[in-house]
């Protein structure tokens, strides 16, 4: 009796886990499979398909560029949900034209004062 409730439970616990993480890739899903990961809903897999009509997708890069309202941001967390872009994960670099992100300019030097006493920093 014990050994069945047991055998039960866990099979639950399997289903309810594997239905928490659906992968789908954005070149071979169907509009139910998209919808199925975390945060697609029926707006954004009809521009993912829509889009895919013009030739699939080669990068994640070319999703983010081709299908409107999926930005890095987006992108992050979908794939942290299980779509892939041709089997791939977003990785942020790949956002980007490949190429690091430019580092922030440098402060100008402080000129000194006139009477030659140290500038005082502004706030």
């Amino acid at each position: 009796m014990i050994r069945s409730l047991i055998t039960v439970l866990f099979t639950t616990l399997a289903l309810l886990t594997s239905q928490g993480a659906a992968a789908a890739d954005v070149n071979q899903a169907s509009a139910a499979e998209l919808e199925a990961v975390k945060g697609i809903g029926p707006a954004l897999s009809g521009k993912i398909l829509a889009a895919r009509q013009q030739g699939s997708f080669k990068s994640w890069p070319d999703l983010v560029e081709r299908v409107s309202g999926m930005g890095p941001g987006n992108a992050v967390r979908l794939s942290q949900n299980g779509l892939t872009v041709a089997g791939a994960a977003f990785t942020p670099m790949a956002a980007t034209t490949g190429k690091p992100a430019r580092p922030a300019p440098e402060a100008a030097p402080k000129k000194p004062a006139k009477d030659g006493a140290p500038a005082k920093a502004q706030s």
